[in-house]
This record gives structure tokens, C-alpha cells and sequence, in this order.
């Protein structure tokens, strides 16, 4: 038990002198961190809704066996898209 809370402290003290080593400061990091939960929150909503859809809609086939895979990939490349750091100039 001692081994496994050590590990969490060595975790975060990492995760710290990361995120503030990062250009834009520790709180930056953060309100992007933050935002990025969100983000993937939502999108694992949009998984769950359209894992439902597929075994609703379709019994058997291919599309029940390879769909939820394929829309996994999708919204991991939405993520990809849409999670980037926002342009300093804008907003």
C-alpha cells in the first residue's frame, strides 16, 4: 500500500513539473487539460450513443462485429482534430 501511494506522489509531482515546464504556465495548462476532458467526455458520449444505434439497428452481420471499432477509430481522429492547443491570435 505504501509502494502504490508513493507511485500516486511520484505521478503527480511528474505530472506537475510537466505541465509547468510547458509554454503559457501551469494554469494554461490546466484550462487545457480541462478542456480536453470535455472534449473526450463528449466524444465517449457519442461512442456510447452510436454503440447502442449499431446493436439496435443491425442484429448480426459485419457491421455489428467491426462497427463500434471502426467508429472508435473515427472519433479518436475527431479527437485528434479538435483537441489541439487553440491559436494564440484567435478568440
Amino acid at each position: 500500500m505504501r509502494g502504490f501511494l508513493l507511485g500516486l506522489v511520484v505521478l503527480m509531482g511528474l505530472v506537475v513539473s510537466i505541465l509547468a515546464v510547458r509554454p503559457g504556465g501551469f494554469r494554461r495548462q490546466l484550462l487545457l487539460a480541462a478542456r480536453r476532458l470535455r472534449i473526450a467526455l463528449v466524444l465517449g458520449g457519442v461512442f456510447v450513443v452510436g454503440s447502442v444505434v449499431i446493436r439496435l439497428a443491425f442484429r448480426s452481420g459485419p457491421v455489428v462485429d467491426f462497427g463500434p471499432a471502426v467508429l472508435a477509430l473515427a472519433l479518436a481522429v475527431a479527437f485528434l482534430f479538435v483537441a489541439r492547443d487553440p491559436v494564440e491570435g484567435r478568440g
